[in-house]
């Protein structure tokens, strides 16, 4: 009998736990409560001090200032106060529980409740590793929202440095680990050897170049990528503060559910993304067939989008079916030869900038020229230097703007690829030209959704598109004036008052003129970070990166240009139909010689009698892809189960429900299966189907596609035949068996695949 249902009456060791830091985490915002309300009353106090004298004036104000900035920053610690703790051994019987989070704080006797992540104290929460625990028996993340815990994990150190009671109370990974310290065989000292190992060597690798770490299922490489994050965040904090760390993940339920295990660090922020959300402004979710996945993802897509950006520059001709360019205007017909329009257009091709950027050059140029022909047409000659100037009037009419557009369009990536899709001539014509025979499959209509294969096509038109700066650079040369105005009205504030002969005031006159403006919210490094498809993050981290395909990762290269990057994955899991088999093939073209491999062997989670009905599987999905040694031989022996048909499902989840108690149950079914299988399971919880945290929801309907990534205590596989059946279908069947960490079960109608036939018996 499973130890874990010896006592259904007590609670589990994770509501125990939450209850204990539930208790400290209060203290805590009390404490910040406390100190808000004491920074206001001293805010009121400075604003109502009366004292004569300029000097005493500005004291008021310094002090104000002092307090509203203090102010200012216990309201931005509200979210993320405390989210970690680590427990010290300093001796047999002495320990320490020291928190760490956002800001420091001191209780009413002055001891030290909180412990800024910045301080010397808070290093060995990220610096500690398996292989180097600087003095630490468990590091435990606190996942806490509104003011509540709602859920703990635990690594643990020193199984032998905590006690019995803590032992019992470990949660998540830190659990099973201990259950395998506590083996009495060498073997199993032997593995938990091998796996802090693993993990150590992937947390601390260097910073520079692109360590992949390759995993099987339960190797722990999530974990292990997502800590060696908060140790660079905190060793290389001044490269990485300033640049940040973009994490991409395979869907938004798996961002959400690392976006809790990542503690947020204040100014040194991580943009969370999936690749269907790299491009500002776009948030993708849905993906296309296979086939079209397939061609979307390959390479060739870069020259068929550079091709469709080239055929949106034309010449009259091909704009309006006339050589010369000729444009209505109130003062006539003015004409401009089609040879002059032709030299114009290859000039500003030739000056190999952005499409947008170049057409500043042709808009001119040809404003110019019209400038030119209206003076002959009016008889009135024009002195050359004049002559930008009749164009900009002439900008004004609509016929001049709208034949300029015609020829050389100011284009979004959106624009460009909706109006290219829904233009079977155009689709036609460019992928011919571009050597992508079967563009023609891409034909949608209008108003059509994004898809996540379409995100790097976007960001690879925004990359030939570039954009129009010249309304941005006259604004910031507006801002400049102004700011330069400020300082001159400030400088002249100080002088009048003579506080500029007291240097220990402090002030100067871009201090003074800086406090007064408005600026208005203060971005966070994410903010900007994730609002600029141009910026450049210090590190990036790809999960289930083996998902990406080679556009994606071009998308995904280019904003990292320092190619310092951790690859988390496993080939053997690709269901992608444009994904990769090979990370040196995907990653070697962009970092020759510096990408490095690191294998994760050991699964630590998935019991040994499910991992061997899995590695029949990845035998066939996979057959060079080595098989991950599973050390558990715990919980019960994996069943096939033969309905009559699938009404008989909900009895099914019925029964693993009575037999594993508490836990999380998934029912991983076939793509074509899915809507059948949800709608007889109505009170199942869905992605994105507004069922609340959907990988906290007890029972779950997954495809094998959704399960990546995430790990179920029960799992329910149905309809094998029909996963089998999809594209990459033994990989798929792979992901779905692999996601039980307690039971698994196969549901069958009509007879097990043969590549089950471990279960047959």
């Amino acid at each position: 009998m499973d130890s874990r249902q010896s006592d259904s009456s007590a609670p589990s060791p994770e509501k125990t736990a939450i209850v204990v830091e539930q208790a400290r985490v209060s203290v805590m915002y009390e404490r910040l409560d406390t100190l808000r309300a004491q920074t206001e009353q001293r805010l009121i106090d400075a604003h109502l001090q009366e004292r004569s004298g300029y000097a005493a004036i500005v004291e008021r104000e310094t002090r104000s200032y002092e307090h509203a900035r203090r102010r200012a920053q216990l309201g931005s610690v509200e979210e993320g106060l405390c989210f970690g703790r680590i427990d010290l051994a300093h001796g047999p019987e002495e320990t320490e529980a020291r928190y760490v989070g956002r800001i420091g704080l001191r209780d009413t006797e002055h001891e030290t409740i909180l412990v800024d992540w910045r301080a010397p104290a808070a290093r060995p929460f990220y610096a500690a590793t398996p292989g180097d625990p600087e003095g630490i028996t468990r590091r435990r993340h606190l996942r806490v929202r509104d003011r509540q815990v709602l859920g703990v994990d635990d690594e643990v150190f020193d199984t032998e440095g905590l006690s019995e009671g803590d032992r019992r109370q470990l949660v998540g990974e830190a659990a099973l680990l201990a259950s395998l310290h506590r083996g009495r065989t060498g073997r199993m000292a032997d593995i938990v050897a091998t796996i802090q190992a693993e993990q150590d060597r992937v947390i601390r690798a260097q910073l520079a170049g692109v360590l992949v770490v390759q995993g099987g299922p339960g190797t722990g490489k999530t974990v292990a990528a997502l800590h060696r994050a908060a140790y660079l965040l905190y060793t290389h904090r001044r490269v990485l503060e300033r640049r940040g760390v973009l994490v991409v993940g395979p869907n938004p339920a798996f961002l959400r559910y690392i976006g809790d295990v990542l503690p947020s660090l204040g100014e040194t922020d991580v943009v969370m993304r999936t690749v269907g959300e790299l491009l500002p402004g776009v948030a993708a979710t849905e993906h296309d067939t296979h086939r079209t996945a397939l061609l979307k993802g390959s390479p060739r897509m870069a020259d068929l989008v550079r091709t469709a950006v080239r055929d949106r520059q034309r010449s009259p001709l091909r704009a309006f079916g006339e050589d010369d360019l000729r444009v209505e205007t109130d003062a006539g017909t003015l004409l401009v030869p089609g040879d002059l329009c032709a030299h114009v257009l290859e000039n500003a091709r030739n000056l190999r900038l952005p499409h947008n950027t170049a057409r500043k050059y042709l808009v001119n140029t040809l404003l110019t020229e019209l400038g030119r022909a209206e003076s002959v047409l009016l008889g009135r000659p024009v002195a050359e230097e004049d002559l930008p100037h009749a164009g900009a009037r002439l900008w004004q009419e609509e016929p001049v703007r709208q034949a300029l557009d015609a020829l050389w369009p100011d284009l979004t990536p959106q624009r460009l690829l909706r109006g290219l899709y829904s233009d079977p001539e155009a689709l036609a014509r460019v992928g011919a030209e571009a050597g992508v025979a079967e563009a023609g499959s891409l034909v949608r209509p209008a108003g059509h959704a994004w898809t996540v294969e379409d995100v790097p096509l976007l960001d690879e038109a925004a990359e030939l598109l570039g954009r129009d700066d010249s309304v941005l650079r006259a604004r910031q040369r507006r801002m400049d004036a102004e700011r330069e105005e400020e300082v001159r009205y400030a400088q002249g504030v100080l002088d009048f008052t003579g506080l500029t002969e007291d240097p220990a005031e402090g002030l100067d006159a871009v201090t003074l003129a800086a406090r007064h403006r408005d600026s208005g919210p203060n971005l966070s490094t994410a903010d900007r970070a994730g609002a600029d498809r141009t910026w450049s993050y210090g590190h990036v981290i790809v999960d289930e990166a083996q998902e990406l395909s080679p556009m994606a990762w071009r998308t995904v290269m280019r904003r990292v240009p320092t190619r310092s990057l951790t690859v988390v994955g496993d080939v053997a899991q690709t269901g992608s139909a444009a994904g990769t088999d090979s990370w040196l093939t995907a990653l070697e073209p962009y970092a020759p010689a510096k990408v490095h491999v690191e294998h994760l062997r050991v699964n630590y989670r998935t019991p040994a009698p499910i991992m061997a009905v899995a590695a029949d599987v990845l035998r066939e999905a996979a057959p060079d892809q080595e098989i991950p040694e599973s050390v558990r031989e715990d919980g019960q022996p994996p069943r096939a189960v033969r309905l009559a048909d699938l009404r008989g499902l909900p009895a099914l989840v019925v029964e693993e429900r009575g037999a594993i108690g508490e836990g999380r149950i998934a029912v991983v079914t076939s793509d074509a299966s899915l809507a059948e299988v949800a709608a007889l399971l109505p009170g199942a919880g869905r992605p994105g189907a507004g069922s609340g945290d959907e990988p906290g929801d007890s029972v779950v309907v997954l495809t094998a596609t959704e399960s990546k990534g995430l790990e179920f205590d029960s799992v329910v596989v149905v309809r094998p035949e029909q996963i089998l059946a999809q594209y990459r279908g033994a990989n798929d069947l792979y992901v779905a068996l692999t996601r039980a960490t307690r039971r698994l079960t196969v549901a069958h109608e009509a007879g097990l695949p043969g590549i089950l036939d471990r279960l047959a018996g």
